[in-house]
Order: C-alpha cells, then structure tokens, then sequence
C-alpha cells in the first residue's frame, strides 16, 4: 500500500491499494476510486465487532456505519479529500501510541485501527452547540490519517510541560499527554474574553497538534453571511446558545 497526500488548502489522501488490501472510512467519506476498488459497508470496522464497540465508536463521535474500500483482483485507488480548509496528517498507531483526536478529526485508517471514545464533558450550549467537547480514541495497530482544520502547528511537550488552550483548537494529540478541561476564574473572563472560561489543559510528555480554524468558529463565521431570511435565525441560535452557556457555566459554579 502507497499513499500520497496532494494539494494545498484543501488536500486529498490518495490510497495505492494492492490487490486485497483495503481501508475503512465513515460512510459518505469518498472522494473517487477505481474500477477495482469494492466498496462494503457494515458495522464491524473501527472496532465495530460487537455492541459495545459500535456503542463506544458511535459514542466516540463517530458514525455506526463504516464502509470498507478493498482493491480485488488488480490494483486500484481511493481518494478522501478534506471537508473544510486544513492538513492531513498520518500517524502510526500500537497499544503503546494511541491518539486522541477531535471529533470530526478521523478521516480513513488501515483495517486493524479501532476508533473509541476518548473524552467527553459538557462545556454549555454556548461552546459546541450544545453537543459538549468530545474526543475520539484511535487505537488498534497500523496506519490512522487524521483530518485537521486550518493551519497546523505541532507541539512536542517534555514531561510535566503544560500547554493551556482553547477546546477548539484541541486537533490531536499523543495518549500520553495527560488532558482535562479547567476554568478561568472571574466574570470578566466569561462576559468580555470572548473566549467564554473554558480551556484544555495539555500536560506531557508527548506530541500534540493544534488547528488554528475550530469548526465550530467556522460555522459562527459562515451564519453571518446566510441569507437574510436565515441569518437573524442563525445569529439569534448562536447568541443565545453563547449567552446561555456562559450564564450557565456561572450559574454551575456557584452551586459547585
């Protein structure tokens, strides 16, 4: 199996397949493929191989169906492109380096890679669209290539290092950085930071990867530009969704 990963802003992994090799994506990740390449969708990939890893996989920010692309009888090819602006980035996995990877970070692995739920907290309406921040595990043994938005800055930590940064542009980083969510006291910082009072606090050793175009800023940044009929809608979701976070994410502390 060769791969290459081609363009620019919006790159595309390209997949050499031998004949029986294959790789598995969520389903509607397809770009194009070749005569050769059979595609088979089922719930077993990912480590999908029971109820209770389709439940981890699916809690994980994943979807329930995978769809395997095999090269059968001659060669072929198969192609994801990026969904919005960013990298694609392989990394190599074992049970001794797994990943944790934003939610929408998985893009295609090789077929003994398994996708889980890594961490999951609820941050207000305001922050995710009420979804909460979720990481996905990306365990197994072999080859994982990883969709991050916009530009991408890498970070290597020494151990006890601590990189304090926003959920958003938390891409992927190491298992063996350790992670949780903190607060930045004072009203101040919730009302006027913009930024609301949550941060991700990444502490080493380890790799991490950091993506300067958060989906979820994208998404606020595009439903100013809908046209009238839907914007107000979409900017009154939005505000509300950010005040009622930040109201309640106070609210929280207080009784905490």
């Amino acid at each position: 199996m060769q791969t290459r990963i081609q363009g620019t802003v919006m790159p595309v992994l390209e997949v050499q397949l031998d004949p029986n090799d294959s790789v598995f994506a969520e389903s509607g990740e397809l770009s194009w493929m070749t005569a050769s390449v059979q595609m088979t969708t089922h719930t077993q990939m990912g480590g999908g191989g029971g109820l209770l890893g389709m439940f981890k996989r699916v809690v994980g920010g994943g979807s329930l169906f995978m769809t395997e692309y095999r090269a059968v009888q001659a060669p072929g090819e198969v192609a994801f492109a990026t969904k919005v602006p960013g990298h694609i980035v392989p990394v190599s996995v074992s049970p001794s380096n797994e990943y944790m990877v934003h939610r929408h970070g998985f893009l295609c692995a090789t077929p003994q890679i398994t996708i889980g739920v890594g961490f999951q907290q609820s941050l207000g309406a305001g922050i995710f669209g009420g979804d909460g921040f979720m990481l996905q595990k990306v365990g197994g043994t072999g080859t994982a290539w990883l969709e991050l938005s916009g530009e991408l800055i890498r970070k290597d930590l020494a151990p006890g290092e601590t990189l304090r940064v926003h959920p958003g542009h938390v891409g992927a980083f190491q298992a063996s950085v350790s992670f949780q969510i903190t607060t930045v006291p004072g009203i101040k910082n919730a009302i006027f930071g913009g930024d609301g009072i949550f941060l991700a606090a990444l502490t080493g050793p380890g790799t991490v990867w950091l993506q300067t175009l958060p989906i979820s800023r994208l998404a606020h940044q595009i439903a100013e530009y809908l046209p009238r009929g839907e914007s107000g809608g979409g900017r009154a979701i939005v505000g509300g969704g950010l005040l009622g976070g930040i109201v309640g994410s106070m609210l929280n502390g207080d009784n905490n």
